[in-house]
Parts: structure tokens; C-alpha cells; sequence
């Protein structure tokens, strides 16, 4: 039986005979169309970045974020409809205030990721909603040492928030992919967008697993995979944003934050060099292969 032009993409909650979802998988197609978002773990924070096409010279440098923060330990990027991202941004924010609410104690990255997560796939099950048309990235510091909790949300209970029992201690980076369906992992390199497989090979060639790659060092790494993203749209104008989180005793001391200007330039200076030496590199080879023939 074939499931194309049958009426099985009409409803959210049908399947076609061979089992698929096809409001699912057009969500999908809407991410494709979206700027090159990334997320990189490092051994000691975690950075996101993304693409910011400029479609319009009446736009004002430096405005319309696109990275968001969910606590002050937590930070959100969307690749694909920038409203449904908005709206995930302001779910998963009365999330994380709900937990602290509870627990007294900010929400472990994968717990955020699971209620988004879960939140995002109950969107995949009724006719009367529609999937989101975003692929997010969480980017996260669960807290290694114990500290200080805003008045406003009561005093800290006896038991440690970054998971410490009996001197064993937790915590450290997080890094999560929530797609439309509500599938998440937990990833050491993510990429959404319409870079996603150019982005998604650069970072394979970082070795992340590994935890050698430096947060400072991973702010120049970002800023060169946008790059490299960017040249199938290269007659396009973008604008970088970037964000970080770092451990207790790093550069933003557990918090998410904007990467100051000076160090995001002396990033993007890295990845023009790089995409340059890259094309000078191939216009060598190519006359190499000239004088051979």
C-alpha cells in the first residue's frame, strides 16, 4: 500500500500504512530550511552557536538572540521556526522554575531535557496541535559543589544538590538534542540546521569524546564549523552569536552567559583565517592536477 497523496500527512495522529508520521517528518523539513545551530561539550563547559542569517539591512546588529537563557545555569538554542523555539524557550523556563520550586535546587540537565522532551512529543499524539518545526539544543552545568539558593525559593535541604554522597561528587557539563518528534540524546557535539551534516562531520574530527578540547579553545572551533556551514549559503550575510557555560572555577562561574565580544572576534578572525588557508589549499591542488595533465 502506498501512504503518498492517500490523506495520511491530514492528521497528526495517523499513521500511514508503513508506519510513518508524516506531520513528524515535514517538522523536520522546516528544520532544514533554518540557520546552523551547534552545540560542543568540552572538558570543561559547554558552548553553543549559531547561524544568524541577515535577511534584511533594516536589521539591527546584535539584536533578536536567538540563544536564550533557561537558568542561570542553563542555555537554550533553536534551529528551524523561530516562534515554536520561543515558545520551548518559555516551557522549558517555567520548568526549571517549577523544579526549583520543589526541590530547591536548580534541575539537572537531564531532567530538563526529558520534560521538554516529553513536552515536545505530546505535541506528535493529538489532531488538533501540531509538531514543532524546531530541533533545540540544552546546554547545561549540573553543579559539583554546593551553593547559595535565591531567597526567593526557600532555603537549600540537607541533601546536596550536585548529587554529593559520601564524598562521591557529580555533575559537570550536559549537552541534549530534542527533535520534533520529542527524541532526545545526550551528545558530546550536536548540530541542527541547514548546515547539519557539514557541522556534524567537523565536530566528529574534534574527538569530544575524548574531553582534551579546552572551553577556550572550543569557542574557536564553534566559530570555524559555523563557517564552514556557512559556505553553502555563502552569498548570504550572517551575524555569530555565541553562548558558554564553564565549571565553578571558569571564565562565567557556573553560569550561562553571551561569550564577551572581545573573545567571540578573536574566534571569528580564527575561522576566516581558516576557511582562507582551506581555500587556498584547494586552488593548489586544483593546479597541481592542471600541470599533471
Amino acid at each position: 500500500m502506498t501512504s503518498i497523496g492517500t490523506g495520511y500527512d491530514l492528521t497528526n495522529s495517523t499513521f500511514s500504512p508503513d508506519g510513518r508520521n508524516f506531520q513528524v517528518e515535514y517538522a523536520s523539513k522546516a528544520v532544514e530550511n533554518g540557520g546552523t545551530a551547534i552545540g560542543i561539550r568540552c572538558r570543561n563547559g559547554v558552548i553553543l552557536a549559531i547561524e544568524k542569517i541577515v535577511t534584511s539591512k533594516l536589521l539591527k546588529s546584535g539584536a533578536n538572540k536567538r540563544i536564550a537563557s533557561i537558568d542561570r545555569n542553563f542555555g537554550m538554542i533553536s534551529s528551524g521556526l523561530i516562534p515554536d523555539g520561543r515558545h520551548l524557550v518559555s516551557r522549558a523556563r517555567d520548568e526549571a522554575a517549577s523544579w526549583r520550586t520543589n526541590y530547591k535546587c536548580p534541575i539537572p540537565s537531564s531532567s530538563l531535557a526529558f520534560r521538554v522532551g516529553s513536552y515536545v512529543q505530546a505535541y506528535t499524539l493529538y489532531s488538533s496541535v501540531r509538531p514543532f518545526g524546531v530541533t533545540t539544543i540544552l546546554a547545561g552545568w549540573d553543579s559539583e559543589t554546593e551553593s547559595r539558593v535565591d531567597g526567593q525559593v526557600g532555603s537549600r535541604p540537607k541533601a546536596a544538590s550536585g548529587g554529593q554522597r559520601n564524598a562521591i561528587k557529580d555533575g559537570g557539563p550536559g549537552l541534549y538534542m530534542i527533535e520534533p518528534s520529542g527524541l532526545y540524546w545526550g551528545y558530546y557535539g550536536a548540530a541542527a540546521g541547514k548546515g547539519r551534516q557539514t557541522a556534524k562531520a567537523e565536530l566528529e574530527k574534534l574527538d569530544l569524546s575524548s574531553g582534551q578540547l579546552s572551553l577556550e579553545q572550543g569557542v574557536k572551533e564553534a566559530a570555524r564549523i559555523i563557517y564552514a556551514a556557512h559556505e553553502d549559503s555563502k552569498d548570504k550575510e550572517f551575524e555569530l552569536e555565541m553562548s558558554w557555560i564553564s565549571s565553578s572555577d571558569g571564565p562565567t562561574k557556573g553560569r550561562h552567559e553571551q561569550v564577551p565580544k572581545e573573545i567571540l572576534d578573536e574566534a571569528e578572525n580564527f575561522a576566516t583565517r581558516a576557511m582562507e588557508g582551506d581555500e587556498d589549499e584547494d586552488t593548489a591542488t586544483g593546479g597541481v592536477e592542471t600541470m599533471e595533465e
